[in-house]
């Protein structure tokens, strides 16, 4: 009952304090933290949340691994697959390294094997915790693409690293680079063949479910299974739902305008109770580390703060030399970062999350130095999510990338251009074969489309103009129905194309969905 209790109180309090985050522009996720802190220091209560850690990542990742997915697609991973293994690789296998180092040579008896296991906990950002952090600050789209797909992919990194440095810390053996990179290919492997073929299995079954909320209802149930399905032959679940969202939102069609409409309003609610639980639960396991700690607290946070440095230092570091690699390469429109500005803001929004918690209340106790392990990872969770978190719009104001942003909305208006020319296109044609009484029906009730993909709200007159067409409403329905498919087929044609923001067209494609839905 205890448990019930609390995960109510998480989304009650997830749903108030996305209204409070929304009026004092403050992410609401770093507030859930700070929420949960407030709750674990009441007295009285008990010394953290007795919550199985191996079903923590099993709970919690898959939907919300699932829900950021849907966001990107396939071009952008096609366009960007050098940052991918620079930052969900290279990046998380030198932070676990200089990090274990550090922690070697700061924490008594920790044993290498150990130290590899920290490391490999507070290597990979986020990708939850970045997008609610960064996704409502005015920062270029390109920034929060680089991050999504690095945050997608170095969970699994972090993961294979961190099973086989705490197998090897249990049975006294040590770590061997050719063993970790056999393991890394092969599960990632076969957690893309796996992603692909739930995808086209789930196709299958969905055009055979004909009620629309039944198709909603089975896309929650599918990351959990290509999850654990993935996980029990030794794949990756990460990788395997990553691809299983790509490859359904690349298979949508351009009729499947109630799908997409109903699916993205669950998944948002989906997405924001899950989201408030996990950071909720970040912050109640504190008090069980700092009660843990006892005496020793001071000592082991002195620690746990040069680790942050270190781990921020490495994210500078390594950002910086991506602007060097960058500004060498021949113009790219989507690269990242272009400036020095852009690498301060790449290191700054390294947060980490869900995926550091639960591995960090996975570790086993026979490890050497647990307590310490536990807390040193905590403190970098709590520091690279709450500093940065309140501290991104005012940084972002500061270096001046609101206007780089401003600039780059203008990709969602050429595409709302494309969609409307592809639909006058098809109005032309049919504008050929009508009857001449028809050519002004016709004209005036396109008249608006332009409106129609700028979300602006119809007008008096403007219901007066359908009234107009009853007349012709068989000719009409046809004529509406197929400019609006060759709309939207154009926005998902383009939604695949390299340099397409995924993000932008998905906001066109769901004004032209509801307009479908209206006139259906």
């Amino acid at each position: 009952m205890e448990v019930l209790v609390l995960v109510v109180g998480l989304m009650l309090g997830a749903v108030l304090l996305v209204g409070i985050g929304d009026r004092l522009r403050l992410p609401w996720p770093a507030l859930m933290v700070l929420l949960g802190v407030a709750v674990a220091l009441v007295p009285g209560l008990p010394d953290g949340v007795d919550i199985d850690p191996d079903l923590i990542l099993p709970l919690f990742l898959p939907p919300l691994l699932y829900a950021t997915a849907q966001r990107t697609s396939w071009s952008v991973f096609r366009a960007r697959w050098r940052s991918i293994l620079l930052l969900a690789v290279a990046l998380v296998v030198a932070t676990t390294a200089t990090v274990a180092g550090a922690a070697w040579l700061l924490v008594p008896g920790i044993g290498i094997t150990a130290a590899v296991a920290l490391g490999a906990m507070v290597a990979p950002p986020d990708p939850v915790a970045v997008e609610a952090v960064a996704g409502p600050v005015r920062i270029p789209r390109r920034l929060i693409t680089v991050l999504q797909a690095e945050g997608l992919f170095n969970d699994a990194t972090a993961l294979v690293v961190f099973q086989a440095a705490v197998l090897a810390t249990v049975q006294g053996q040590d770590l061997t680079a050719d063993g970790l990179v056999l393991s890394f290919v092969l599960g990632a492997a076969a957690a893309v063949a796996l992603g692909v073929v739930v995808a086209r299995l789930a196709r299958w079954l969905t055009a055979r479910v004909t009620d629309t909320v039944g198709r909603s209802a089975l896309t929650l149930v599918l990351p959990f299974a290509v999850y654990v399905a993935a996980e029990e032959v030794h794949a990756s679940g990460v990788v395997a739902v990553v691809v299983l969202a790509l490859q359904l939102r690349a298979a949508a069609g351009p009729d499947e305008s109630a799908d997409r409409l109903v699916q993205r309003s669950f998944w948002s609610v989906v997405e924001l109770l899950v989201t408030g639980i996990a950071f909720g639960l970040i912050g109640l396991q504190l008090r069980g580390v700092v009660v843990a700690a006892g005496a020793e607290l001071g000592r082991m946070l002195l620690h746990a703060l040069v680790v942050v440095a270190v781990t921020f230092a490495v994210r500078a570091v390594w950002m910086a030399g991506a602007l060097v690699s960058v500004r060498t390469r021949r113009p790219d429109a989507t690269a990242a970062p272009r400036s020095a500005r852009e690498a301060v803001v790449l290191t700054w929004c390294g947060m980490r999350g869900l995926a550091t918690l639960a591995l960090a209340l996975s570790i086993p106790a026979t490890v050497p130095a647990r307590v310490e392990i536990v807390l040193i990872a905590c403190t970098v969770l709590v520091s690279t999510l709450l500093v940065p978190g309140f501290t991104l719009p005012l940084l972002v104001r500061l270096l001046g990338l609101a206007s780089d942003a401003e600039a780059e909305e203008q990709a969602e208006k050429d595409l709302a251009q494309r969609a409307k020319a592809a639909a006058f296109r098809r109005l032309a044609e049919f504008r050929a074969e009508a009857p001449p009484e028809l050519a002004d029906v016709l004209d005036s009730r396109f008249a608006r489309f332009g409106a129609v993909l700028r979300g602006e709200p119809e007008t008096e007159e403007d219901r007066e103009r359908i009234a107009a067409v009853q007349r012709a409403r068989e000719l009409l329905n046809r004529v509406q129905a197929e400019t609006l498919a060759a709309a939207r087929a154009e926005v998902l044609a383009a939604r695949r194309e390299p340099g397409v923001d995924p993000e932008a067209a998905d906001r066109v494609l769901n004004r032209l969905d509801l307009r479908t839905v209206v006139l259906d």
